[in-house]
């Protein structure tokens, strides 16, 4: 590769180091999406006011929350571990985090299941949207995770390059912030 185009592939357009093209690419994703889980959040309201039915399951919620919010400091260690080159370790926190993720996603198809409100109710229609919605990012999130996971054994995050890893990382605490916003306005709100 020449100098010229190994310049080209540091730098977008204008000189700018890629890196910060994609962080900055990466930061408007997560406003956009926030503002659409603020919509959802907000709706919750607009549909089914602030009646929680006497069915939803707290122990449930609170459960898959704990499980959520353990995953991220896997993804934590993850990170943390492959920054410093720990590569080995960092790849064993990223499976943790997404089987942690798929055990989350589990708790939310027997929370649909056992359910007493069905779709057609107004807190129902919130909850199906809302954990629905959210259901989908964290299936994505699983597939980041093993997308990383499977970059870090093919040596892609040897060379100080950790970038890929970071944003995957910085994507799963986005899905798990929006969860702790979603938990009290699906469950404990009465």
């Amino acid at each position: 590769m020449s100098t010229h185009a190994a310049v080209q592939e540091a730098h977008g357009h204008g000189g700018v180091p890629r890196i910060r093209i994609n962080r900055f690419g990466l930061w408007l994703f997560f406003i956009s999406d926030a503002l659409l889980f603020g919509i959802f959040g907000m709706a919750r309201f607009y549909v089914a006011g602030t009646h929680t039915p006497e069915s939803v399951s707290q122990l449930l919620g609170v459960t898959i929350t704990s499980i959520l919010l353990l995953s991220s400091f896997a993804a934590y260690r993850a990170e943390t571990a492959i920054l410093h080159g720990n590569i080995r370790h960092g790849r064993q926190m990223l499976l943790v985090t997404a089987v942690l993720g798929m055990v989350f996603l589990g708790g939310v198809i027997v929370e649909w299941s056992i359910a007493k409100e069905g779709p057609q109710d107004a807190y129902g229609t919130a909850l199906y949207s809302m954990t629905g919605m959210h259901a989908t990012h964290v299936a994505s999130g699983i597939i980041f995770l093993l997308f990383g996971f499977v970059l870090a054994g093919r040596g892609r995050y040897n060379n100080g390059n950790t970038w890929g890893s970071t944003a995957i990382v910085m994507y799963w605490h986005f899905v798990d912030i929006v969860w702790v916003f979603f938990y009290p306005l699906l469950y404990l709100i009465k």
